[in-house]
């Protein structure tokens, strides 16, 4: 029987639109090879640049296209991979720690610190440059060997504070009525509906968590520019300071420009001021695999990250970089790998302010079920806080950093009655 002319037409462009979707695709392929590359080559006696900037969250999902169009997959988890590889690489002899502004939080901050003393152990030197720096920058550049600050930089370490917004004024005059029901003496986040001042519990719990993490800062600045506590406390009255008192008060070692400070680490490894500086970037470095260098060897643990709000359904990682827990996801996550006889050991990694009790509870349930099959062990990140511990206090350790928040056990749940503000329209 003859095709007609109609069939004949609908084939054609069918195949036509197949074709463009496999040449797609295989295009795609082609790129993502192309973007992931081969392992670039590193000179011997190198420079490896590190940057800590912005959120820094514990992990971020690869993404080929990510980096296509500008973005960053910089995360915690990443960076302290390098700091492990450069270690063990004898190409490497020097680490420049670029420190900008950072969103991340004391925890992490304290992981970064460990992880510049580690590398020191090595014998290999690091070096901070800021072009300008508050509180925690100053906390994290304090690990290194030396400090160097641009010369209009500025380092505004003027201690620690902390707000709370109260919203049952307003919520009154718009006829607004909080109903909102919590149990715990120190579960306050229904405070700022409830009530237009801190409870004595509030107060009590911020002023505890301000005084631990200044002491702790103002002893890891003592220690690092070698004074006294109470001489760091006075510095931290009279800040600011520019770059040229810093250098004066000793909380810096130098006052260069990047270059600048580039050709006096030339000089440093021996190299004539006619040579080019062998400089590694973190985003081809990246690219080292561990087990080249000899890590990742042994038993295979499972590292699950649970960053975010706590909710049920699945768990997301939206393209501007905020993340969320979906119980289905971390549940099925975890069950994968308890079900998984080549995984030895499960770490939860725990970034989470709290979120949905019923979420928490069946992630909590996937944990307890883990338990039974294999070691499970918590690491809590920069807040591991009401639900966060609720799905953490199922393992079998929980590890913390000492300026981690967590607690928040309780509970709240309320609405807003609203008919005094539909009468008053």
């Amino acid at each position: 029987m003859a095709m007609s002319r109609t069939r004949k037409t609908v084939l054609i462009i069918t195949s036509i639109v197949v074709g463009l979707v496999l040449v797609a695709l295989i295009g795609l392929a082609v790129l993502v090879a192309a973007i992931r590359g081969s392992e670039p080559t590193i000179a011997d006696n190198s420079v490896l640049t590190l940057h800590v900037a912005g959120a820094l969250p514990d992990y971020v999902p690869y993404n080929p296209l990510r980096k296509l169009f500008g973005g960053t997959d910089q995360s915690l988890t990443n960076l302290l991979q390098q700091f492990k590889k450069a270690k063990v690489d004898n190409r490497i002899k020097i680490i420049i720690l670029e420190i900008d502004m950072s969103g991340a939080g004391w925890g992490k901050s304290e992981e970064i610190r460990d992880a510049i003393a580690d590398f020191r152990s090595s014998g290999k030197p690091v070096y901070a440059f800021m072009e300008y720096g508050m509180n925690k920058e100053f906390y994290i550049a304090n690990a290194c060997d030396k400090i160097y600050l641009a010369p209009p930089g500025e380092l505004f370490i003027n201690g620690l504070a902390a707000d709370v917004m109260f919203f049952r004024g307003s919520l009154d005059k718009l006829g607004i009525y909080p109903d909102i029901f919590q149990i715990g003496k120190y579960k306050s986040a229904g405070d700022m509906f409830t009530r237009k001042d801190m409870s004595d519990a509030h107060r009590e719990f911020m002023n505890s968590l301000l005084d631990d993490l200044f002491n702790r800062y103002v002893d890891a600045i003592a220690k690092g520019r070698g004074k006294t506590s109470d001489q760091v406390r006075a510095i931290i009255d009279d800040a600011p300071y520019g770059a040229l008192k810093a250098k004066e008060m000793g909380l810096i070692d130098g006052i260069a420009y990047r270059e600048e400070l580039e050709k006096e680490l030339k000089t440093k490894l021996g190299y004539k001021e006619a040579d080019t500086l062998p400089i590694v970037k973190s985003s081809d470095y990246q690219q080292i695999e561990p087990e080249s260098l000899g890590l990742n060897e042994g038993e295979k643990i499972a590292v699950i990250y649970a960053t975010g709000d706590i909710g049920s359904g699945q768990s997301e990682n939206s393209p501007n970089g905020s993340q969320s827990i979906g119980s289905d996801t971390l549940s099925k996550a975890i069950d994968d790998a308890r079900e998984d006889k080549s995984i030895k050991a499960i770490v939860i990694r725990v970034d989470s302010p709290g979120g949905s009790g019923l979420a928490s509870d069946i992630i909590w349930h996937s944990v307890v079920a883990a338990k039974e099959k294999m070691p499970v062990v918590i690491s809590m990140s920069d807040v591991a806080a009401s639900g966060g511990y609720y799905i953490a206090c199922g393992a079998n350790k929980i590890v913390a950093e000492p300026s981690t928040i967590t607690g928040s056990i309780g509970v709240v749940a309320g609405k807003p009655v609203m008919k005094g503000f539909y009468d008053w329209i």
